[in-house]
């Protein structure tokens, strides 16, 4: 598996996402700028420029005609996708961690960091009214008081968000009436990363308290656990195998204290079923901050803490595979 290596960031990647046909990878890292990539050979098709701070989220809605962005320096960013000019600006009290598009690429939800005495919220905005926009004035935003939100994606349909909070708590939030629905403990610490199955009706988790684990989208349900011996950054569903891969690493305060040799910072793939580790793939420098599988299920990508994309395809003896249980 010859990896294409992806050089458009100077800083440590903090998110990678394709778009609904994969056709498209974007990129986003703790340097203001905002990349896409032809995901079949690793071409750069442009920038979108205008932030000030670290990238920290990016989401590219059904039919990619819009892209989302979220960033340190107190903003989130609608952009078109095809000529990169900036569409919105939403101006926050705090740094922007988590954003995303529902269902139908009408409705924006982002939530803001917990920082310099302003608190955690999640906003909601609803794209087809302008004076939403204009006004900077969301239809709905849920206080968090207990401890931030550092991930959070939308549900099946729409109607809720999916939340992962410091504190290693799931939620549940209504996108109609900003209650919450749900809510689970059953990670220690702080997840770090939530991506949906193919089809929504699951969810993987990916933690600071060095596990993964899978859940039910509507009840929140634990299904199964990938335990590691460090700190997991991000976690993929594969679209079409019962397969997840990790990512992630030492924090990278304690990298310069570890051989490369010892290796802990491949990408680990388990079944999903067994919760066993098939495979691992050696590439990056430092710890990998996000994951991501392409909607075909025949490649994937991972960024990491080098600041490097690689976008790996999958050699024929992936697909012939068969797990003995």
């Amino acid at each position: 598996m010859k990896p294409i290596l992806l050089q458009g960031h100077e800083r440590s990647i903090t998110q990678i996402k394709y778009n609904r046909e994969g056709d498209l990878l974007f990129t986003v890292a703790k340097d203001p700028i905002v990349n896409v990539w032809y995901s079949v050979n690793g071409e750069r098709l442009g920038t979108y420029m205008g932030h000030t701070g670290a990238v920290w989220c990016v989401d590219a809605d059904w039919d990619t005609k819009h892209v989302l962005t979220g960033s340190a320096d107190n903003s989130c960013r609608l952009w078109d996708c095809e000529t990169g000019k900036q569409l919105a600006l939403l101006k926050t009290n705090s740094a922007v961690r988590t954003c995303g598009f529902d269902f139908g690429g009408n409705i924006i939800m982002f939530s803001t960091d917990k920082q310099m005495g302003y608190q955690c919220f999640v906003s909601f905005f609803d794209l087809r009214d302008p004076s939403q926009i204009d006004n900077n004035e969301p239809y709905m935003k849920i206080p968090c008081n207990d401890s931030k939100i550092t991930s959070a994606v939308w549900g099946p349909l729409g109607e809720c968000i999916i939340a992962g909070h410091e504190g290693g708590e799931l939620n549940q939030y209504s996108a109609k009436s900003g209650e919450v629905l749900v809510t689970v403990k059953e990670h220690s610490r702080q997840i770090n990363d939530i991506q949906l199955s193919r089809d929504m009706t699951m969810f993987v988790t990916a933690s600071k308290d060095n596990t993964a684990k899978l859940f039910d989208s509507t009840t929140l349900e634990h299904q199964k656990t990938f335990r590691t011996e460090r700190p997991v950054n991000s976690a993929a569903l594969s679209p079409n195998y019962d397969h997840v891969v990790l990512g992630g690493g030492q924090e990278a305060m304690d990298v310069t204290t570890t051989s490369t040799r010892i290796g802990k910072f491949e990408a680990r793939f388990f079944h999903l079923a067994f919760e066993e580790e098939f495979g691992r793939v050696k590439g990056h420098f430092g710890p990998i901050n996000s994951v991501a599988f392409h909607p075909d299920g025949k490649s994937y990508s991972s960024g990491g803490e080098d600041g490097y994309v690689r976008i790996h395809y999958f050699d024929p003896q992936y697909f012939e595979f068969e797990f003995e249980a």
